[in-house]
């Protein structure tokens, strides 16, 4: 039997970053993951995959509608699918490969095939041809992840109905697509699909986009991207969705209550993920888990079995790559004895639409709600010097501030590159800055940061260039 300080299931964002800390700091490390090619969800068929299909299909659209207003006219524009999918492939090859490179330079050991808790302490691995091989460790760390969620009547042929695993890899453009869901996912699938030719529906079961998200950008995004083609069918909820002679078929009931039916050729589920336990053994090593699925948690991410500890999408919390990492370095630095940590508040979400959309923070409904009095800075990226040479006018920054110690609360963007401009935002939030200390940064001009600083200004009213 294999002995080692620890064992870490999965092999995401989550998982393999929590291994290479664990090296760092001394411990012997082995990482169990069932396919072959490392990083998860996130790097195998998620966040990668996704945005290197965002960022092509935006380079295809721009010089088919927006070329010629930066004096650039384009004749004979073809699509190549076929090189484009290539090109999504070849960036996840060389980021899963990259996995593989950090674990022998961190002499993390891998195992092939699935992990399942025994006992605390006791992990087995089962090979894909049925072999089995025994662990044993001082601390399991699960990091095993999450799957695409489903809802009643839906149903998956993974050829016209699918989820995100299939959208990622259609091999035509087609003529029209039904997306069920206005989250993260469905809005940025549609929004590649949509670029590329097809005619998108998102049908949503709220009346508005990205539950959770700041209300004021919601609004907006549905503005922009209805102005950009999208179809959006919102308070829809969903009766059933499958193939019918070669064809999708989804019925809902609308708004007003009345049964409706959309047609496509594809069809994207994309309500959510859910934690991915299945098979763990967690219930049998009297790990307690709650009504969602989620593995519980103390505030060190450890489960109410000693030795076994627990991270990203199985645990509460958003689910997001970045979310995970954070929590797999504290888990492990607080196994060392270290001072882990973790701040939810200072964790930022990006949508990769275009514009991009991106929070940190509280929301001004969530402020509301728990009575914490605030004031606010918006400020508009058409009045930006740097958004206006790149055409990129469309959005606002807005920033949140306690009303009494003037400490950031929140930040809020829709607009070019909102998830880079979220990053200084993030960092404020973390350091317990000002919207005072954000007014007197000097920041670069001409730049798209100068929104922030302006918003920041706002906060006391005193922008400048609005």
């Amino acid at each position: 039997m294999d002995t080692f300080d620890l064992v870490v299931i999965g092999a995401g964002p989550g998982g393999y970053v929590a291994a290479i800390r664990a090296a760092q700091l001394g411990m012997k490390v082995a990482c169990v993951e069932k396919v072959k090619a490392l990083g998860g969800t996130c790097l195998r068929v998620g966040c990668i995959p996704s945005k290197a299909l965002l960022e092509a299909s935006h380079v295809y659209a721009l010089n088919k509608h927006g070329a010629e207003k930066f004096g650039v006219k384009v004749t004979g524009l073809e699509l190549d699918l076929p090189t484009m999918l290539a090109h999504k492939d070849a960036v996840v090859k060389a980021n899963t490969g990259g996995v593989d490179g950090l674990f022998l330079k961190n002499k993390v050991k891998r195992f092939f095939g699935m992990g399942r808790i025994d006992a605390p302490g006791k992990v087995t691995v089962t090979a894909a041809d049925g072999s089995e091989q025994q662990l044993e460790a001082k601390n399991v760390l699960v990091a095993t992840g999450s799957v695409p969620s489903l809802i009643p009547g839906v149903e998956l042929d993974r050829e016209i109905v699918g989820t995100s695993d299939e959208a990622i890899d259609y091999q035509a453009v087609p003529r029209r697509m039904v997306v069920i869901g206005g989250g993260v996912i469905g809005l940025e699938l549609g929004s590649v699909w949509s670029r590329l030719g097809a005619e998108v529906t998102v049908v949503e079961y709220l009346p508005r986009l990205m539950a959770g998200m700041d209300d004021e950008l919601a609004a907006a995004a549905l503005k922009i991207f209805t102005a950009q083609g999208l179809k959006f069918r919102l308070g829809c909820r969903v009766q059933s969705a499958k193939a019918v002679n070669g064809v999708g078929r989804v019925t809902f009931i609308d708004a007003d209550g009345t049964e409706q039916t959309l047609e496509a050729e594809k069809v994207l589920v994309a309500v959510g993920r859910r934690p991915f336990t299945d098979g763990l053994g967690l219930e049998k090593a009297g790990v307690k888990i709650d009504n969602r699925g989620r593995v519980e948690i103390d505030d060190h991410f450890r489960t109410n079995v000693p030795g076994i500890w627990a991270i990203g999408d199985v645990v509460r919390g958003a689910m997001l790559a970045h979310k995970a990492e954070e929590e797999g370095v504290a888990a492990v630095e607080f196994m060392a004895g270290k001072a882990g940590h973790v701040n939810y508040d200072a964790i930022p979400n990006v949508v990769y639409t275009d514009p991009e959309i991106a929070s940190v923070g509280k929301t001004e409904e969530e402020l509301e709600a728990a009575g914490v009095p605030y004031k606010k800075g918006a400020f508009p990226f058409k009045f930006n010097g740097r958004a206006r040479a790149m055409n990129a006018v469309d959005g606002f920054a807005k920033i949140l501030a306690h009303e009494k110690t003037d400490r950031i609360l929140g930040a809020h963007i829709i607009g070019p590159q909102a998830g880079h401009l979220i990053a200084e935002m993030a960092v404020a939030v973390e350091m317990m800055a000002s919207s005072e200390d954000i007014a007197r940064s000097s920041h670069a001009h001409p730049t798209l940061a100068e929104v922030l600083k302006e918003a920041a200004m706002a906060v006391e009213k005193r922008a400048i260039h609005q």
